[in-house]
């Protein structure tokens, strides 16, 4: 009497390999969120350093932040939302008669993915962070002297 055996695998052996797979989703599932959001807030800290030198060069120009007759500045309402745009994230200018003579605020306010990340910075080069979603947690928020671009960044 020859028995033969058959070939495959047991269950025991696929349910093991199953755990392994999870335990590994795990931690790779969080990492790369992590990653991926720290690509997003990129769009917006160099959305606010470009839109930060046009200003300056716009300063040099006219001696002034505000419009100076049919001149208006780079972060102004009616320059074309395209040209302050920088991935997820719209860059305008912020507060009462912004910009004045001496001084702006800057703001990124990110949308879609980046949605609820908001951060400033002014003609001094003060920079804050003044808005992280809830769903990104341990990510500072808020922090008034810069911005946080990693979870787990401290203040």
């Amino acid at each position: 009497m020859s028995r033969s055996r058959q070939a495959g695998f047991t269950l025991i052996e696929i349910m093991i390999t199953v755990v392994i797979i999870a335990i590994l989703a795990a931690f790779a599932i969080p990492s790369y969120q992590d990653y991926v959001r720290r690509g997003y807030v990129v769009d917006g800290t160099n959305g606010l350093a470009t839109i930060r030198a046009d200003m300056e060069r716009y300063f040099q120009d006219n001696r002034t932040y505000a419009a100076a007759g049919t001149f208006v500045p780079p972060c102004a309402a009616t320059v074309a939302v395209a040209r302050r745009t920088f991935g997820n994230f719209v860059v305008t200018c912020t507060g009462a008669g912004a910009p004045s003579g001496t001084g702006f605020t800057l703001t990124a306010t990110g949308a879609g993915p980046a949605n609820g990340v908001v951060y400033t910075v002014t003609e001094q080069n003060i920079r804050a962070t003044t808005g992280m979603p809830l769903a990104w947690s341990g990510w500072t928020s808020p922090c008034t002297t810069s911005w946080i671009v990693k979870k787990g960044q401290a203040c």
